[in-house]
């Protein structure tokens, strides 16, 4: 079995090295479709950390574990309880089915990373 510390680490390293080499490409649609991707989960109508939150359930339902972990490191850094960001994951639960549970065990393992490093 894998560290879930490391894994954390390692993810957070390659995203920051390949986003950087993406924005490299220096493309047009790309860079919009980033800035896009930025500016949709500041405060609006809905408070950043509600966004973070929905980002975090369609991840979970979408099956997507670095989306996952992306978006509990923002829940976490806009000021989710772990609480509410299980209560979250059950609403993933529910709208994805069983096939989220393999999902969810990720996320409880990024969960309890973020708890040992202080975020939660």
């Amino acid at each position: 079995m894998s560290n879930p510390s490391s894994d954390l680490q390692n993810f957070r390293e390659s995203r920051q090295i390949m986003n950087e080499k993406i924005l490299d490409l220096d493309h047009l649609g790309i860079k919009r479709f980033f800035n896009l991707d930025t500016n949709t989960y500041r405060d609006g109508a809905l408070p950043s950390q509600t966004k973070e939150l929905l980002g975090l359930v369609a991840s979970a339902v979408l099956r997507c574990n670095d989306c996952i972990d992306y978006h509990l490191e923002q829940c976490a850094a806009s000021g989710s309880t772990k609480e509410e960001i299980i209560d979250a994951m059950n609403v993933a639960l529910v709208v994805g089915g069983s096939i989220v549970i393999p999902h969810l065990r990720h996320a409880v393992q990024t969960i309890e990373t973020l708890e040992n490093e202080g975020a939660l």
